[in-house]
């Protein structure tokens, strides 16, 4: 993930899902960010990500609700792009 410009932010605390982001605003701004949750399966062999934008911060404090988008060609282009990564280091 770090190849694909993200940043590390440790795991969720219920899933242990792995947490992702790619900062798209520039200077300090934490919004809009690409936000990724990945998690693995061993037993599998396999690994698989989830992705969104955060447009905002969430509104209230304590509330993990956010203007996040899970479609689109923002989505879809960043998709392509992280794919386009992996199957160069293939």
């Amino acid at each position: 993930m770090r190849r694909a410009s993200y940043t590390p932010e440790g795991s969720d605390e219920k899933t242990g899902e792995w947490r992702f982001s790619r900062y798209l605003g520039g200077g300090s701004s934490r919004y809009p960010r690409f936000h990724m949750y990945c998690g693995m399966k061993p037993q599998e062999r396999t690994a698989s990500c989830n992705l969104h934008i955060d447009q905002r911060q969430p509104s209230y404090q304590g509330v993990s609700a956010h203007s996040g988008e899970y479609e689109g060609e923002l989505v879809e282009k960043e998709v392509a792009r992280i794919q386009a990564l992996l199957e160069k280091e293939a």
